[in-house]
């Protein structure tokens, strides 16, 4: 792994870093806070546009290092780690919590997914079952 990650360009490699630092921010908030506070990490103010990196960039990001980490990752940390690393590039990425009812056993089931422009782009292939609830910031 190692070898791949030297061959990748310095702006990946920072991505990669910056992608680590905010899922670990992110686990970490949903264990310590309030779940309202918590939601609401990813929910900051647009900054500056960088050009050089893209939605489809942050996505990979997040993904390539949620697999490798040692904790299990779940859609409410990659979607908050996600929604503030875009926002953080001036992307307005909205985060939209969602819940259902599981058929089988009639549990209450939930999901986070993340939008750029109404489409989702984290998350979104699993959103169609679940019904809206809140959508953040």
């Amino acid at each position: 792994m190692l070898p791949r990650f030297q061959g990748l360009g310095r702006d990946r490699q920072l991505l990669l870093f910056e992608a680590l630092a905010t899922l670990t921010l992110a686990s970490a908030a949903l264990r310590a806070l309030p779940f309202k506070r918590a939601i609401r990490l990813g929910s900051i103010g647009l900054g500056i546009p960088k050009p050089r990196m893209s939605v489809e960039d942050v996505v990979w990001a997040i993904e390539a290092v949620g697999r490798r980490l040692p904790w299990k990752i779940v859609c409410i940390q990659s979607g908050i780690a996600a929604q503030r690393m875009m926002r953080r590039r001036g992307i307005e990425a909205m985060l939209h919590y969602g819940i259902a009812n599981e058929r089988s056993s009639s549990r209450l089931e939930a999901h986070v997914w993340v939008s750029v422009n109404g489409n989702p782009v984290l998350g979104g292939a699993e959103a169609r079952e679940f019904a809206p609830v809140a959508t953040y910031p």
